[in-house]
């Protein structure tokens, strides 16, 4: 108890008979826990022509104070000098101090020795990453302490933006497992934003959403805000553009909330329900993208200023429109809430520990890293959820056009059944009447079924005829358009029909003419497939719900069936083959069926030029 009552009187005598710019000498030895938090020690100068070490060692006593964060509140033109000293009763002792700011623009150390100058270091990120002393993040400077010298040290800070001096003195053993662990956790949590963000956008890519796509925008830009904060952009991304990072900050802050504003508008859906909050999201994305424009134009502080206020304008005015939106019941507005809340309660926590208000067992930065990393994921949650809710609500769309295609189906069957079981009892009154004319009725039926069938099949070849198919193409094309399914068209023609008719006679054509129309229907496997006689030599096929893979092998097993057919006639073999033309789409207007068979002329023209016997699909790239 007596030699540490002398030690701190002695202590107390250094301090009191030290020069005017002298701070409270330090002892520390081997057994000294690190990292040291050298703050307490720290004495302050803010001169305002001193520009040199001896202009400082001149300082009277008085222009000292002990350092304190109303030294670095202002947000730029930060120039003032730090000093401590430092002894040891050991032999020797390496040790390293560790200025945790990769922010900090130039850095001069001082260090003297027993009051005499042996090296002066300059640094900082307005210079380039490979002049530091050690490769590091933060600013490092090493050195070595023997037995009864006295090391005084003084720093001078030039910045501008955050001038927080966090100066902590490290062992070399202890400094190497803490920049080990800690690049671990920087790394780990930017790789998983990172992560995020890529993932994102390759989802905005396949899907074509805007949501993911601002949200990729909001993370990517977050991420390498981060990492410039915490110098790893510059020790990694421009180590040699120093110019490059004094302008970053500035200008990916209003980014990142330009890019937070598009995703807030698409997230609470303000489209739908909010136009007013709507056009002040849009315009305040416009006017804070415009300040980061033109932060590099801007003195560094005001920029800065002026983007901190914005920010924290912004970040309440989303926050206030998603607890709206909330309280109305909506339910992406309430999980939007609570990851917001989080970053902003990171922040306030990481802003408290900065300025000395509340102490914890944590970095400052931690708060806020966790807060921002739990809001990100949080938010892919909420986009996760909104993504299979518009999911589930187009599937719940298709099902009930579905039902409501059904239910015309059966009205309209219904009705056919009503129309029937009418004419039948028709029918039954009139043979009740008299039996000369129900026999009079039942011909006239048998001539109108005559005409009927007549009407729509083509007589030479058995199939349906143009008209049967340009009604059956509307009705088609209105399903297709209804339920957003692919129809298909075929084009055929056969193959030197002309030489045909020309060598063998006219009879041999319209023979030929039906073996073809034949194999064309053993060759459609489905009901609703429909086959006509176009005119001529073509034929027309409707394939309808069928993709152009699918039209395109229904096309080549036609093509290599009529090829495999062996046609006779008078005791010669004809050779017999056709080109077929395919088109296929979803119909979205009326006209659109009329363009599709025209296509699937323009895609027979091209099988016919390209050398015949082929299948061609439409493509306006070959037009």
């Amino acid at each position: 108890m007596l030699r540490n009552c002398f030690s701190l009187i002695f202590l107390l005598w250094l301090w009191i008979g030290s020069s005017p710019a002298s701070a409270i000498l330090l002892s520390i030895d081997e057994s000294t826990t690190t990292p040291l938090n050298l703050t307490p020690w720290l004495m302050v100068a803010h001169p305002v022509s001193a520009n040199n070490l001896a202009d400082i060692q001149a300082l009277p006593k008085n222009n000292w104070h002990s350092f304190t964060n109303a030294d670095i509140q202002k947000l730029s033109g930060h120039d003032f000098w730090l000093n401590f000293s430092l002894t040891s009763p050991d032999k020797i002792i390496s040790h390293i101090l560790a200025l945790d700011n990769p922010l900090l623009d130039k850095i001069t150390i001082y260090h003297l020795v027993d009051n005499s100058l042996i090296n002066t270091t300059i640094m900082g990120d307005v210079f380039p990453y490979s002049e530091r002393p050690f490769l590091s993040n933060i600013f490092l400077y090493p050195f070595k302490i023997t037995m009864d010298e006295t090391h005084t040290f003084y720093l001078h800070i030039q910045t501008e933006g955050n001038a927080a001096v966090p100066l902590n003195l490290w062992s070399s053993n202890d400094l190497a497992k803490i920049a080990e662990s800690t690049a671990v956790e920087h790394g780990f949590q930017l790789g998983i934003l990172a992560a995020i963000g890529v993932f994102s956008l390759f989802i905005a890519f396949a899907s074509g959403s805007f949501s993911y796509s601002y949200y990729s925008g909001y993370v990517l830009s977050m991420t390498l805000l981060v990492a410039t904060i915490n110098g790893f952009a510059f020790r990694y991304l421009w180590p040699d553009w120093p110019v490059l990072q004094q302008i970053m900050v500035p200008f990916l802050l209003p980014v990142v909330m330009a890019f937070a504003l598009m995703f807030t508008e698409k997230i609470l859906q303000l489209k739908y329900l909010n136009r007013r909050m709507l056009v002040i999201c849009r315009y305040s994305a416009v006017y804070i993208l415009c300040v980061g424009l033109a932060s590099p134009f801007m003195h560094y502080g005001n920029a800065l200023y002026i983007e901190i206020i914005s920010v924290a304008v912004l970040s309440l005015v989303l926050m206030i429109f998603a607890i709206i939106q909330a309280i109305n019941g909506h339910k992406l507005a309430r999980m939007y809430t609570i990851g917001w809340m989080s970053m902003l309660t990171g922040t306030c926590i990481s802003s408290l520990l900065y300025l000395n208000v509340i102490e914890l067992n944590v970095k400052p930065q931690t708060p806020v890293m966790l807060g921002l990393t739990f809001e990100i994921i949080f938010m892919s949650l909420v986009l996760a959820i909104r993504y299979n809710d518009e999911r589930k609500s187009k599937i719940r769309i298709q099902q009930e056009a579905l039902k409501q295609a059904q239910k015309i189906r059966s009205a309209r069957e219904e009705a056919l059944k009503a129309e029937a079981e009418s004419n039948e009892k028709l029918e039954k009154m009139v043979q009740e009447r008299t039996l000369e004319l129900e026999i009079t009725l039942r011909e006239l039926h048998d001539v109108n079924q005559k005409l009927t069938e007549q009407s729509t099949i083509d007589s030479l070849t058995g199939v349906k005829n143009r008209s049967a198919f340009d009604k059956r193409l509307i009705a088609e094309s209105r399903i297709s358009r209804r339920q957003e399914t692919p129809i298909a068209l075929l084009m055929l023609d056969i193959d030197r029909f002309k030489s045909i008719n020309d060598q063998h006679g006219h009879l041999a054509g319209d023979q030929a003419l039906r073996t073809i129309a034949q194999t064309l229907q053993q060759n459609l496997k489905r009901p609703t497939d429909f086959i006509s006689r176009f005119g001529g030599e073509e034929f027309a096929i409707i394939l309808p719900n069928t993709a152009a893979e699918g039209a395109i092998q229904v096309a080549e097993s036609i093509r290599e069936a009529i090829a495999a057919i062996r046609f006779e006639w008078e005791g010669k073999l004809i050779p017999l083959s056709i080109s077929i033309g395919v088109s296929v789409d979803i119909i979205t207007h009326e006209q659109h069926g009329t363009e599709l068979l025209e296509q699937a002329d323009k895609a027979l023209y091209q099988a016919k030029n390209g050398g015949r016997n082929q299948v061609r699909l439409y493509s306006p790239a070959s037009n």
